[in-house]
């Protein structure tokens, strides 16, 4: 389950204009904050909230996808909007690693953004904290939580495509090594199940899931800890072969509202995701965490909140570090 600053400030603006630690978060020497662009571009938040409210309108879908995007960029090389750049003569695109192939989408949200960025404040606000935002605007629209985002990002020079195959935790992987990969990241079980909480919205596809109905273990069995009629339903759609693409609701209850009912299906048997059930089945310290957020929906917003803070904290470049790309799909020209 986070996923860099525009202008370089002087010492001297640092410490005028820096907020209070509280509100801040440091990371080699230079700050995270939420005021980052009340002078340099006053206007940047309304922006990105008008594109996503516009694009989220046009495809409710839309939500899941930029808050999936914030994630996937966070988990490679952290928060420095790598996930958003092209292949090109010296770089080999994020876009082509197994967790995005097909199925990554919302780049040209994140385009639509940075035009509007550019137009209102020229070199000034970057696509990772256009990304970080577009991720919360998204949670908000689909009637989940609010938070401050700390912004003051720059962005990446360069991807890394085994980075994204290998640190992004996977669909079919153990409960022990989605759990290693977050630990990587600095984050921890709690936030491990908060974060997962966001399959509350969105599709996932037939490929993602595909052995839970036919061959969990390697031995022709399906998954018994599916819930058989949930999975006769799901077997409709997602033959033994073929359909790779066919789409799913991630919460079949509710699949455009942000709410728990995501936790309410892992407690019936009803994960969609391996990922997903084995919250319930192979930690009791996750399993304790599902029960409190299925039951309590306010403590589970709580916590995303502050898990998606910390993920959009995952080593972000800032001061000198990186630069403000021109347009998110590729490096400015030295």
């Amino acid at each position: 389950m986070g996923v860099s600053a525009v202008t370089s400030f002087m010492l001297f603006s640092v410490l005028v204009l820096a907020p209070p630690l509280c509100l801040s978060h440091k990371t080699n020497g230079d700050y995270l904050y939420p005021q980052y662009y009340d002078h340099s571009c006053p206007k940047a938040l309304e922006i990105v909230k008008s594109v996503v409210a516009n694009a989220v309108a046009k495809e409710t879908r839309m939500a899941a996808s930029l808050l999936r995007l914030h994630f996937h960029d966070c988990f490679v090389k952290g928060c420095d909007a790598s996930v958003l750049l092209d292949n090109s003569s010296n770089i080999i695109s994020e876009k082509g690693s197994n967790p995005n192939r097909n199925s990554a989408r919302g780049f040209e949200v994140i385009d639509d953004i940075k035009s509007a960025l550019e137009k209102e404040c020229p070199g000034t606000v970057s696509c990772a904290d256009a990304l970080a935002l577009a991720a919360r605007d998204s949670t908000v629209l689909a009637g989940g939580p609010t938070w401050d985002v700390p912004l003051g990002r720059k962005d990446s020079k360069g991807a890394s495509i085994s980075g994204s195959n290998n640190m992004i935790p996977a669909p079919n992987n153990t409960f022990q090594t989605i759990l290693t990969k977050f630990k990587q990241q600095g984050l921890n079980v709690v936030d491990l199940v908060a974060l997962s909480g966001s399959h509350t919205i969105g599709f996932s596809r037939c490929t993602s899931f595909r052995q839970r109905l036919y061959n969990q273990s390697g031995n022709g069995q399906p998954d018994y800890s599916l819930e058989q009629s949930y999975a006769a339903q799901l077997r409709k759609n997602c033959p033994r072969s073929g359909g790779d693409q066919n789409l799913f609701f991630l919460d079949f209850v509710s699949p455009t509202k942000f709410d728990n009912f995501y936790f309410k299906n892992i407690l019936a048997s009803k994960g969609l995701l391996s990922s997903d059930q084995i919250l319930l089945t192979k930690s009791s310290a996750s399993m304790e965490l599902v029960k409190k957020y299925a039951e309590n929906n306010e403590l589970f917003f709580d916590q995303f909140a502050k898990s998606m803070v910390k993920m959009g904290n995952i080593t972000p470049l800032t001061g000198s570090r990186g630069e403000i790309r021109k347009t998110c799909r590729k490096i400015n020209k030295s």
